[in-house]
């Protein structure tokens, strides 16, 4: 199993000052959160794409281009690019060169958009909001298979065979679908063959293995060999379970309280936030023993392939998320992929 890390680089009030950091000092941090998770062993770090001022990254394969000069080996991905309201062909342009910058390290995670600041920025139509994607995704994987791509859409002038450069190292480059529950969005990645990113951050994750099996079984139904899936959910890992839980409660609050308010969804308590973190809760919140516990009964679930965690959900320290990550590959990935290992089936000799 992959385990790895994404985050949204959020410019959250501080709950313990009420500080909001400075966009160039949070862009500093990431870059060294980053290079933090190449050293540990990780193999996946995600960058999410925002447009709007409680997150600064709006571009993320210009900051994975910087991630790319400090790290080795770690893959590199967005998390997600918001592709409906994007230009596929500058998205593959931007991704295969991150990819030539890294060596082969570059991923597309593209999604539909949680938020919708994009569309009015770029000029798109919120009534459009699944058919862009759609169309959207068709050309970029168009421009992934050929160097010279022949297309013609509703939404963006064609593409009368023009040649696209630079092309990646990877052959293919490799595309996820993000999707956060709508079955047909799962559906559309199995049928098209393509790995796909489920985000849990709520309710019980067993309730979500359905659409893990609908994603197979769309695949399968397509011809496709069953594609790969991630589980991206919120965490932070401390020494301890009690210190990771004080710690992470009041910033979680913060961004959960106001994404409540523009949604409908209650005020964020404390027993909800300890619920969550249990067994069958939808948060990875503990000491390092339990986050490994967590992610195997996840696996047991899934049968994923790959859990990325967010421990940025709200402003915390820096020193504390540099901690996090040093925990997460010193003391859970370890224990996670031994287990894992162990409980692959062998092949017996003829």
């Amino acid at each position: 199993m992959e385990l790895g890390i994404y985050t949204f680089a959020e410019r959250t009030p501080d709950p313990r000052t009420g500080h909001v950091v400075a966009p160039e000092q949070r862009l500093k941090d990431l870059l060294e959160e980053i290079a933090l998770a190449d050293e540990v062993g990780l193999d996946v770090f995600g960058v999410g794409e925002h447009h709007r001022p409680d997150f600064v990254v709006s571009a993320p394969a210009v900051v994975l281009g910087a991630a790319a000069a400090r790290t080795r080996r770690i893959r590199l991905t967005s998390a997600v690019t918001v592709l409906s309201s994007d230009d596929p062909v500058r998205v593959f342009q931007d991704f295969a060169t991150l990819d030539l910058l890294s060596g082969g390290r570059a991923e597309i995670m593209a999604g539909r958009g949680s938020f919708v600041e994009s569309f009015p920025l770029f000029g798109h139509d919120l009534e459009d909001y699944d058919e862009l994607f759609a169309e959207k995704l068709e050309l970029l994987l168009a421009l992934r298979g050929s160097r010279r791509v022949r297309w013609a859409g509703r939404h963006r002038a064609p593409l009368q065979d023009l040649e696209v450069h630079p092309r990646p190292l990877q052959d293919p480059l490799p595309v996820w679908v993000a999707v956060g529950g709508n079955p047909q969005s799962v559906i559309r990645a199995g049928v098209l063959g393509l790995p796909m990113a489920l985000a849990i951050i709520g309710g019980r994750p067993e309730s979500f293995a359905p659409l893990a099996e609908l994603h197979r079984e769309a695949a399968a139904q397509a011809g496709h060999a069953a594609p790969a899936l991630s589980i991206n959910s919120h965490g932070f890992i401390a020494a301890d379970s009690r210190q990771a839980a004080d710690e992470a409660f009041g910033a979680h609050k913060i961004v959960m309280d106001k994404l409540g308010r523009e949604r409908g969804w209650a005020p964020l308590t404390r027993e909800a936030f300890e619920a969550s973190r249990t067994l069958h809760g939808a948060n990875f919140v503990g000491s390092p023993e339990e986050v490994a516990e967590k992610i195997l009964f996840q696996h047991g679930v899934f049968g994923h392939d790959r859990t990325l965690l967010q421990f940025s959900v709200g402003t915390l320290p820096h020193a504390s998320i540099m901690r996090c990550i040093e925990l997460y590959g010193t003391q859970v990935a370890p224990v996670v992929r031994a287990e894992v290992q162990r409980r692959a089936p062998t092949s017996s000799a003829a």
